[in-house]
């Protein structure tokens, strides 16, 4: 006894039941019922959207079917050892890199900010002393200081209404 299934529902078709149908390019499309059969072919219905059939449950995970993919989902993931050099990284620095201490990490990282902060204000410095030792034009200083005033323009007064 062969059980066959819905191209649609996705339900078991006992034998002497169902519809077979052969489209033009050659290929058997077998349904359950006519509900099936009209909503596939006269309707174009998209199974997904259908709520009584199984890919429908599927993907919205009803019943059954939610129970499924949570079985797919199990995969146990292998721990990858550095067996090889990666860029200009020698495995045996990768590996002491790997066996280090948080302690001696974050070390290394308040290390390395206090380095680049010290950069920043040693830079800070230089300009302020490049600045105070920068020979002043008077004449610049002087066009800075006494620049014309922008003629500023008034709101002609409004005459008449609104409109």
């Amino acid at each position: 006894m062969k059980i066959e299934t819905c191209v649609y529902s996705g339900y078991k078709i006992y034998p002497g039941h169902g519809k077979r149908i052969v489209r033009a390019d050659g290929k058997l499309q077998i349904f359950l019922n006519n509900r099936c059969r009209s909503a596939a072919l006269k309707l174009k219905r998209n199974p997904r959207d259908i709520p009584w059939t199984v890919l429908y449950r599927r993907k919205h995970k009803k019943g059954v079917h939610a129970e499924e993919g949570a079985q797919k989902k199990r995969v146990k993931r292998t721990v990858q050892i550095a067996s090889r050099a990666i860029g200009d990284v020698s495995v045996e620095a990768l590996l002491a890199k790997r066996n280090q201490k948080p302690e001696f990490r974050r070390a290394q990282r308040e290390e390395a900010v206090k380095a680049a902060k010290d950069a920043v204000r040693a830079k800070k410095a230089e300009k302020k002393t490049a600045k105070a030792t920068k020979p002043v034009d008077k004449k610049a200083a002087q066009a800075k200081q006494t620049k014309a005033a922008k003629p500023v323009k008034t709101a002609k007064p409004m005459v008449g209404g609104k409109r």
